[in-house]
């Protein structure tokens, strides 16, 4: 296939940028724009174009979730931290931008702390050159995948929120008790065990028979960051289906399920010293109990954590384990169709198959 580079397709207009500190913006209308999208609104703008704006440095490099590029249009106005590609003709913009959004810059990037792609780079990036016929199609069949992609984020909101609906039909408040179960409290129910970890020197970042995986919080979100400890290091373990909680934030008291491994000091694990595990687990999920822990959270180290005292002290009406069970038996068949809905690429593998396959000759 044949390729094109950035610089030989797309105005190039940094030179146009200018950063403008916090303490100087003139609140306005005009959004601002940096490495990874909108900042703030300012009362002027220095461009109005159909743009496409990558990362130059403090951007999502390497993440398979997090683009590195993005779209804007019309008036705005851009710091030094992203550089401004204005596509030539013969370029759609929409196209330009998805194939930068997870371009692989391994080996382009520098800076030890804060990554850089510099200009220089930048010019020599390559993107596969087509037919406009042929970047349309592209484009129109990946916002077509985007829409459906989002439309199934939504079903499987809506399946959470249909679980936690009939948590409260079936059982109530746990403050209120309105159903008249037998009044316990969190700490009669639940036994809370805190994390571990080593030193960081002692973390690594492969694969072997004498390690394992350390979780923290973000890996409920990402693989990208994977961490490992020495077997002989670790005193704290999870099963994938485990209950594990995030104890600091934000935001707090994340109720967390699917890895396995070793989990670190951020996290802790709440097994059932009598009950349904699923029937827990959703009790802990309800939103009346995280905004009353949010609201006593305390700051330390700039981290919101969790009060223990007062989540063990929560009331807890407890029901007939019978009541439990079905409440567990209702979850899980909600829970295969989370699964079904949840069967779908992640977007940056869809991006990449349709942007180097070669099937679109003659298509349109």
């Amino acid at each position: 296939m044949d390729m094109m580079y950035v610089e030989d397709c797309c105005e190039i207009l940094d030179s146009m940028r200018v950063p403008i500190t916090a303490s100087d913006r003139e609140e306005g209308e005009y959004p601002y724009y940096g490495a990874n999208g909108i900042q703030d609104h300012v009362a002027d703008y220095i461009f109005d174009d159909e743009l496409v704006l990558l990362a130059e440095d403090g951007g999502n490099f390497g993440s398979k979730e997090r683009p590195i590029a993005y779209r804007v249009s019309g008036k705005c106005w851009v710091n030094n931290h992203a550089h401004v590609l204005k596509p030539k003709a013969g370029l759609d913009a929409d196209y330009l931008c998805y194939s930068l959004m997870f371009y692989k810059v391994e080996g382009m990037v520098n800076g030890a702390t804060r990554q850089k792609l510099t200009q220089a780079a930048m010019r020599k990036m390559k993107i596969p050159s087509r037919s406009m016929k042929e970047q349309l199609y592209i484009v129109d069949e990946l916002n077509r995948i985007l829409k459906i992609k989002e439309q199934r984020q939504q079903e499987l909101t809506l399946l959470d929120d249909l679980i936690k609906a009939r948590f409260v039909e079936m059982f109530g408040t746990p403050y209120v008790n309105e159903k008249g179960f037998p009044m316990l409290t969190v700490d009669d129910v639940i036994e809370f065990t805190g994390g571990a970890q080593p030193d960081k020197k002692y973390f690594e970042y492969e694969p072997t028979e004498d390690n394992i995986r350390l979780i923290q919080i973000r890996d409920y979100k990402t693989d990208n960051y994977i961490t490992y400890i020495p077997k002989s290091m670790a005193k704290r373990f999870c099963e994938a289906d485990d209950i594990m909680i995030g104890r600091y934030g934000p935001p707090i008291f994340q109720i967390l399920k699917g890895i396995e491994g070793s989990y670190n000091v951020a996290l802790m694990k709440a097994t059932p010293k009598i009950g349904n595990k699923e029937f827990i687990r959703y009790f802990l999920k309800q939103e009346c109990l995280f905004n009353y822990l949010d609201g006593l959270s305390q700051r330390t180290a700039g981290q919101s954590g969790i009060e223990m005292p007062a989540l063990k002290a929560y009331p807890f009406p407890y029901p007939p384990i019978e009541l439990q069970e079905q409440f567990e038996q209702f979850a899980n068949q909600v829970d295969k169709s989370k699964f079904d809905t949840m069967t779908f690429a992640p977007i940056y593998a869809i991006i990449n198959l349709y942007l180097h396959a070669h099937f679109y000759q003659g298509r349109r």
